[in-house]
Parts: C-alpha cells; structure tokens; sequence
C-alpha cells in the first residue's frame, strides 16, 4: 500500500476511499488503483449511510467537495472564524420524507443548515437568532428525525446538543436553541463523542474534564462516562463509568454496543460501560476531543453493515478486525 487512506467506508465487501480518489481494497486484501486524483489535500471524509452521497473535506480548513459516486456534485464551504482549531462540521443523510440532505455551517460556525443533496436548495432558510456554540462531529439519526452534534461552548467545553430535524424544516430557528437534549443534562462531564444506536437512543461519552452545580448533578452525565439517552422518554437509560478508558472522539454504532477509538480499538457495552474486547496491537491517533490548537488527526475506521468486521488504517496498512 502506498499510503494509509484517509477516510474509508465499506461497499459491500470492498473497501473505499474517496479521499484517496476512489482508491479500493477487495475482500481479499488487493488495492485497485484510483480512478481519479484530487489537485487538493482533501485529509478526511463521510458518507451517507442512506444512500450514494458521499464528501470529502479538509478535517480543519474551510473545503470540501460533495460526490454522488465518483461525480463532483459541488463543492461545500465553511465559515474561516476557528477552522484551524475545530473539526469540520458534516453531515449526510436522509430526512423521514426520504430526501438525501446535506447538515453543515456554510456561512457562519455557529448555523446549521440543511440543504437538498442533489439540488443544493437550502432547506431551512431564514432570520436566525444563533447561540454561541461551535458545531462539530454532526450525525443524523438513522431515520432523520434528529441530528446530533458534539461540539464545544466558550471555555473551551465538549458539549452536545440534539435537534429535531422535522420542526427545524418548518421553522429554521430550532437549530438556535437548546434542542431536545436538555443542557443539564450534559453538563457534567466535556462530552466528546456521540452516535446513534437507533432512531431513538442516543449514546455520548465524556472525558476527564467537569462542569458541575449541585442542581445539575444528579441529571448529568458524569467525567469519563458512557450514557445512553431516551430521546422519547427523555432520560438517560444508562450512565455507566468508563475509568479504564478515554471515550476519544468516534464512537461506532453496533446494535448496543459501540467501537471506540483512542489510542487503540476497544468494543464496549453501552449499558455497563464495559470493555467486551480490545486491540491495543491496533494502534489510532489519541484524540481526546474535536478542538484544540494542535491538531490531532481523527482515527480512520470503518465498521461494516453487518457489524462483523472493522477497517482500521494504519501507517502502512488496514487491519481487519473480525468483531466477537
């Protein structure tokens, strides 16, 4: 392998990264040269989970280009205020309507906007009355119904907030304020991670930093722990300690469990907090959250659909992780 690929999602049983210009590995390890070759040092990528939409962006500069396959659909843009100290906030999917969007902050780092994949109509356009929070590491429910984002309030503090994406489209100002995610709720622990289990529970994990008042604290989500929350309930179903171990920034979703990743891969139990298994022989960047002066790169994995295997870069090469 030339290089490790900067971003990888699974196609079937074959690997891809459009980073690397559609670089792709089959399932029996070969790599088949890139179709094609970006002019620019695109270090980081997603892709809709819905559908053929996929991105690749600059992990903290202001580019990215949005692809439907290997065609350019257009390019995306974000505001320049802190890029070089925060991950660049993205996010495809599909809404419940079943349209393909794409969730970023064009303009300005503290408004979302969701605008139509294939025709770039802004869908929630409109006077807005935005807080000052800066949005990162964004994720759509798996119906489209909520959107996730961890990203970080002026101290600086992980924080997280969820948004319904329903009400936002009828009136724009929802992605403004609090959201569904009470903020007491998440002010105990710096949250650096999130993803969804499922359309309705929502699992975020926090580092070792605190931000505690007496009145919040038999709600929160403590220091370097793992909470499941009800978005239809409105609680949290689990908070479970997590001391063996920092959350990182990526959490994979697996039924109900989740793949993190710092330092190197660990599998845990979302109700327990408990490692399953582990490959510290594995080795990904310690990324403890989504901002920061130096810039820590984001571990490159990859879980399968059907949750049995894990693609995870590596200087020079991708390991596969078959998961118990």
């Amino acid at each position: 392998m030339t290089s490790a690929p900067k971003s990888m999602v699974w196609q079937g049983d074959e690997l891809v990264s459009w980073t690397g210009g559609g670089r792709r590995w089959d399932r029996d390890g070969v790599e088949h040269r890139s179709p094609f070759a970006w002019s620019f040092p695109f270090d980081a990528g997603t892709s809709s989970a819905s559908g053929p939409y996929s991105a690749v962006y600059q992990e903290r500069g202001t580019k990215g280009v949005l692809l439907e396959g290997e065609r350019v659909v257009r390019e995306l843009n974000r505001s320049y205020y802190r890029a070089p100290n925060y991950d660049y906030p993205l996010a495809l999917g599909r809404l419940g309507d079943g349209r393909e969007v794409v969730v970023h902050c064009p303009e300005k780092y503290n408004v979302l906007q969701i605008e139509d994949a294939a025709s770039g109509e802004r869908l929630t356009a409109g006077s807005r009355e935005p807080e000052d929070f800066f949005h990162s590491r964004l994720g759509l429910s798996p119906d489209g119904r909520h959107l996730l984002s961890v990203g970080w309030i002026w101290q600086p503090f992980g924080f997280a907030v969820v948004f319904d994406t329903a009400l936002a489209l009828t009136d724009p100002n929802i992605l403004d304020g609090e959201g569904v995610l009470p903020a007491m709720a998440v002010m105990g622990g710096e949250v650096t991670a999130g993803c969804w289990l499922d359309a309705d529970r929502l699992v975020l994990a926090t580092g070792t930093e605190e931000w505690y008042d007496e009145e919040e604290e038999k709600l929160a989500l403590p220091a370097r722990h793992l909470g499941v929350w009800s978005v239809s309930q409105g609680h949290w179903l689990h908070r479970s300690p997590v001391p063996e171990a920092d959350p990182g920034v990526l959490l994979l979703s697996r039924g109900d469990q989740v793949v993190s990743l710092h330092g190197h891969p660990r599998l845990l139990d979302t109700a327990t907090g408990r490692i399953v298994a582990e490959w510290p022989e594995v080795r990904v960047p310690a990324k403890p959250t989504c901002f920061g002066g130096r810039r820590v790169p984001t571990p490159v994995a990859a879980l399968h659909p059907d949750g049995t295997r894990l693609a995870v870069a590596q200087e020079e090469s991708i390991a596969l992780i078959g998961l118990p």
